[in-house]
């Protein structure tokens, strides 16, 4: 029997860590997932393990190539952004992966700031709210002027998706998703280095850019296979829905993080919406994106452990609770607006179900004006959800209930940024056409 062609895809996020392999019609025939206890780097701040996860990396490809039910005639990656993997001479990282959640040191973010022409000048010209860590190109900054030890050794600094690429290929890119995402290194007025890389001597850690769709070629146990660059993986999970709609959309990929992104709004970013968090994307052809981000998916995991302890359930029982008109009618007469969940008392609520809701509620009530930021006076008639809070059917009422006007779906293309990743280098390894049905929609009517 002949083997199935398939294109294997690392998609890397903050907690779960993934593994696909898609056949030419971008079916899912084999998926691997694990997640990592963190450690803590020199300070004492907890990081993602990269030990464990260049092992992990390791271990996937050596199963998949020796699986002789499949020809795997492609790599691609996609993870996390505002991350970087500095390495030595001998392609070794020089430091731990650390937490772009580290605190910032304040006297080097105003010295920063004060020498590339102040926060809301500089953050105009590079798209990227001020955000400490999240901010990757400050941690390059953070290193030179406060960890020279390590600085020194750096040869190359990779972000995260291409760092996971070099494993492979042993190649070191750049690549315009991860540059192009509140990094801080990027001029979006001249699409191209803003000019502090070069006053800091910077950019001669960062190699030159690759082209997102385009892949290196190795040799792995004697077969040719292509491997793609890596993309930033909110970048990656927008690519299906370009390729399947022209309508005007806005997508929240939902996640750690909820990013509204709108492909359609080609306003430049106002000084109001970069205090709001709002920021621009660069997709994988280079193009702007008007975006927001809400932290929901880690403050949602946050609270539901905390109500598993109230209500003496399992962590994972809000996947039992189903949408109740009463308790959302309930909760519409009593919520005050933005008062943050973490801060109610559980004992005020009857039962757990009734606890979602309002949780779910008052995370909607911050969706909403995230999402809303992004609009603009782009004709966006629909929104798609993916991502985990797309299978929440209290999240996917209370979002169509938010915005009455706009048809709400939830997309069932809940790995959007591994395939994003594969089609990406869609013409290097698959000898079909990009199916048209890719993403399947399911609509959330407003409650009456």
């Amino acid at each position: 029997m002949k083997p199935t062609a398939v294109i294997a895809i690392f998609d890397v996020g903050k907690t779960n860590k993934k593994f696909f392999l898609f056949n030419e019609q971008y079916q899912i025939v084999l998926e691997r997932s694990a997640q990592f206890a963190e450690t803590k780097d020199e300070d004492g701040f907890p990081c993602d393990d990269l030990q464990k996860l260049r092992e992990w990396v390791k271990s996937g490809i050596e199963e998949v190539i020796n699986l002789k039910q499949f020809s795997v005639k492609a790599f691609n990656f996609s993870a996390y952004g505002a991350s970087f993997v500095h390495i030595d001479a001998k392609g070794e990282p020089v430091t731990l992966l650390y937490n772009y959640l580290k605190p910032y040191p304040p006297d080097l973010q105003e010295k920063f700031y004060k020498a590339y022409g102040g926060e809301t000048g500089f953050s105009v010209l590079t798209a990227s709210p001020v955000l400490g860590n999240l901010n990757s190109g400050l941690q390059l900054y953070w290193l030179k002027h406060n960890k020279q030890t390590f600085y020194t050794r750096i040869q190359f600094s990779l972000h995260l998706p291409q760092y996971i690429s070099f494993l492979v290929t042993g190649k070191k890119y750049s690549e315009i998703t991860s540059i192009g995402c509140h990094t801080g290194l990027w001029d979006f007025t001249k699409n191209n280095y803003h000019q502090w890389v070069d006053a800091e001597g910077i950019r001669n850690l960062l190699p030159l850019v690759f082209s997102s769709d385009e892949v290196s070629e190795v040799k792995i146990k004697g077969n040719s296979i292509k491997v793609g660059p890596g993309l930033h993986d909110s970048s990656s999970a927008l690519i299906p829905y370009l390729a399947g709609f022209i309508e005007p959309f806005i997508l929240i990929s939902t996640g750690t993080w909820c990013i509204s992104m709108n492909p359609f709004n080609n306003e430049p970013l106002t000084t109001k919406e970069l205090k709001q968090d709002c920021l621009s994307y660069l997709t994988y052809r280079g193009k702007p994106v008007k975006a927001s981000r809400l932290f929901a998916g880690n403050e949602h995991e946050q609270q539901v452990k905390r109500m598993a302890v109230h209500f003496g359930v399992p962590v994972d029982e809000y996947k039992k609770v189903v949408f109740v008109p009463s308790y959302f009618k309930k909760i519409k007469r009593t919520a005050e607006a933005g008062t943050a969940f973490s801060q109610k008392e559980l004992s005020g609520f009857s039962t757990y179900a009734e606890a979602y809701h309002q949780l779910m509620y008052d995370i909607m009530l911050q969706q909403k004006m995230a999402t809303s930021l992004v609009l603009g006076k782009s004709k966006v008639t629909r929104i798609f959800v993916d991502g985990g809070f797309a299978q929440n059917p209290v999240y996917m009422y209370m979002l169509a209930n938010a915005f009455p006007g706009k048809e709400v779906f939830a997309a069932s293309v809940s790995q959007a940024s591994a395939i994003g990743a594969a089609l990406a280098i869609h013409k290097h390894w698959n000898t079909e056409p990009v199916p048209g049905n890719m993403v399947e929609l399911k609509y959330y009517a407003v409650t009456k």
